[in-house]
């Protein structure tokens, strides 16, 4: 039986989620149905638009995402601290985007007066509002929630959309995170949807790609796609916010493993992907097993054997779970 999500999330082990959502039915997410002939491609852009618009509203920030025909693929970054930093009000503005509130909640964004009690009603459920607004379920279920009602609205039908439980991987170590967003923006590649990761529509890697070719600091994270979490180099003291690897060596890996997908064959390791392989200590025949199987290689937890201890132990696992899978991967 699968466990319940919040024994699966511990921000104490990792801020970084994989997630995969999928289409229950036999029509498209996206893509064209072979049976029907019925292109369902405009709804990628339905995804992406929603996917890209959420982290304006949840302390939550993209690191990369795929929009497949009857999937999508999305790694997360659970900034709690930027939640805790918000004020009352800054809470029910960006609760009252996504819902109505309810009474107290309207009068007091109004700036009407509310009585003891109802101040203390009130305040906890801002807290509890915080909560969900760095909360992966609730990030997930809005969006899914928005898709399937245009869905449904547009094929005149009613019931499930998509399955009722995404999937989650909790990604414990800059290696599991770096091998999962390449797993992530080659996708498309992989199914033979694009010949290389900048031709990729509707994924992260072609967003950062092309904001990379407009501006003369690429690595620079002010200067990143801004609706995507920003790589801030190479893990040093009073490192800002963000992935710790350099922009471009993280498109390099990418298109240097994409080549190697999609041609079928090891090919070379350039001299630059195997420094950052080296860094992360992952050498080039576990890399092109993770990133062209992540789900299969790694269950709940994707990680080393210390952070996959740890995390289980932080969570009341009476066993780390998948340690045979994390051990055969990253050791």
């Amino acid at each position: 039986m699968p466990k319940p999500r919040k024994q699966q999330i511990s921000l104490d082990a990792t801020p970084y989620y994989h997630c995969i959502s999928r289409c229950v039915r036999r029509a498209f997410l996206c893509g064209t149905d072979t049976a029907t002939g019925q292109s369902y491609e405009h709804r990628r852009g339905w995804l992406e638009e929603k996917l890209l618009a959420l982290p304006q509203t949840f302390a939550i920030n993209i690191a990369a995402y795929a929009i497949m025909s009857n999937h999508y693929h999305v790694v997360l970054h659970i900034d709690k601290k930027q939640a805790d930093q918000w004020s009352d009000l800054e809470v029910v503005e960006r609760w009252h985007s996504l819902f109505k509130g309810n009474l107290f909640s309207q009068r007091f964004v109004r700036g009407e007066n509310l009585d003891a009690a109802q101040r203390a009603r009130l305040q906890m459920i801002i807290e509890e509002w915080r909560s969900r607004l760095c909360d992966i379920s609730w990030f997930m279920r809005i969006l899914n929630e928005a898709i399937a009602r245009e869905a449904n609205r547009e094929d005149r039908c009613t019931g499930r959309f998509w399955e009722g439980r995404f999937k989650s991987q909790a990604l414990l170590d800059e290696a599991a995170l770096a091998a999962c967003m390449a797993y992530v923006d080659l996708n498309p590649v992989r199914a033979q949807m694009a010949r290389t990761p900048e031709q990729s529509d509707h994924t992260s890697v072609k967003k950062r790609s092309e904001k990379a070719k407009s501006t003369k600091q690429p690595n620079h994270p002010n200067q990143q796609a801004e609706e995507l979490h920003p790589f801030v180099g190479n893990p040093r003291q009073d490192s800002p916010k963000g992935i710790q690897m350099r922009l471009t060596d993280y498109l390099e890996l990418v298109d240097w493993t994409g080549r190697i997908l999609r041609e079928d064959k090891r090919g070379a390791i350039s001299e630059n992907a195997e420094s950052i392989l080296t860094r992360l200590g992952i050498d080039d025949s576990q890399w092109l097993e993770m990133t062209s199987n992540f789900e299969q290689c790694f269950a709940t937890f994707a990680g080393n054997e210390q952070r996959l201890r740890s995390a289980c132990e932080t969570l009341n696992y009476q066993r780390p779970s998948g340690l045979s899978r994390c051990k055969a991967a990253l050791g």
